[in-house]
């Protein structure tokens, strides 16, 4: 693949202690953590501006990723359109992203609880104090926020855009 012989998987971290170091030393240089973290099952226009938008609170975006089988709980077992790997990898080659994070559990508490962000931020659609991590976050003086975008929804979401494909 051609996209790990220039990139490497050297963005894709699935070991959590590794990641922890990695993120103290960052920290230790005075870097801002932002994470957030989403299944990215087709890669649209919305998530773009919503991840470059969150990338741009701080120095180092960390991103934590669905894996197949926790996509399958949430959504249903006609998803991940996407198989894991390819969305890990799609996520890496963006260049505002620096560090992706697999997990296969239902929500990223336990990433956030390694990642120890100063930023964590979602899209609309949630309330500050509901994100999953905010009590994380909040108890190390870092901050919660919603990022918004220009964009319809409805043109910009996974779920309209499988729809769409499926009329046609």
């Amino acid at each position: 693949m051609l996209y790990k012989k220039i990139i490497g998987e050297a963005k894709v971290h699935s070991d959590l202690e590794n990641v922890e170091k990695q993120i103290e030393s960052l920290k230790s240089e005075g870097n801002t953590i932002v994470f957030t973290n989403g299944c990215f099952d087709i890669l649209h226009l919305g998530h773009i501006e919503y991840l470059l938008r969150a990338s741009l609170m701080g120095d180092v975006m960390v991103v934590g990723v669905n894996s197949d089988d926790s996509i399958k709980g949430l959504k249903g077992s006609n998803r991940p359109i996407m198989n894991e790997e390819h969305r890990y990898h799609l996520m890496a080659s963006l260049s505002f992203i620096d560090m992706v994070i697999p997990f296969n559990e239902e929500t990223p508490y336990n990433v956030i609880k390694s990642v120890k962000p100063d930023v964590l931020v979602k899209g609309v659609g949630y309330k500050e104090e509901e994100i999953v991590g905010y009590d994380i976050v909040k108890e190390i003086g870092g901050v919660t926020t919603i990022v918004e975008t220009n964009l319809p929804p409805s043109l910009y979401s996974t779920t309209s855009i499988i729809e769409k494909i499926k009329k046609l």
